[in-house]
Formats: structure tokens, sequence, C-alpha cells
């Protein structure tokens, strides 16, 4: 595992953090953004920083999260 590229992810969650305000946003929208910033580490990390395996990742974890924020 490359720690550039480690390193690029968290900076990018870090910078996207900053973007998003929580006080305005449902339970089941705050599942949805948690479950595409997991998504997208993940599908970078198995893909080797690869756009369409991080893009992937980040849609089918925000579907995830979409549905688990359902539940609560």
């Amino acid at each position: 595992m490359n720690t550039r590229m480690i390193l690029s992810a968290f900076v990018i969650l870090f910078v996207a953090s900053g973007c998003a305000t929580w006080d305005s946003m449902s339970a089941r929208q705050q599942s949805a953004v948690i479950g595409a910033g997991v998504g997208g580490v993940a599908g970078a990390v198995v893909t080797d920083g690869g756009v369409l395996g991080t893009v992937g990742g980040a849609a089918i974890g925000g579907v995830v999260g979409d549905q688990v924020g359902k539940r609560r």
C-alpha cells in the first residue's frame, strides 16, 4: 500500500469535511455522506488509486449509507 495514496485520501476527506455542515442534514443524509466517503477510500485502496474504483466505491457506499440511515 502506498503511503502517499493513503495520505492523499485523508487530505481529501479532511477538506471535504470542511465543506459540509451537519446541522441541516437528516440522519439519512449524514449516513449517505459517511458511506460515500468510506466507500471511496475503500475503492481507492482496493484498486490502487484507480479512478473507476474510487468513484464506484463512493457510489456504492453512498447507496448503502442511505439505506442504513433510513432504518435509524
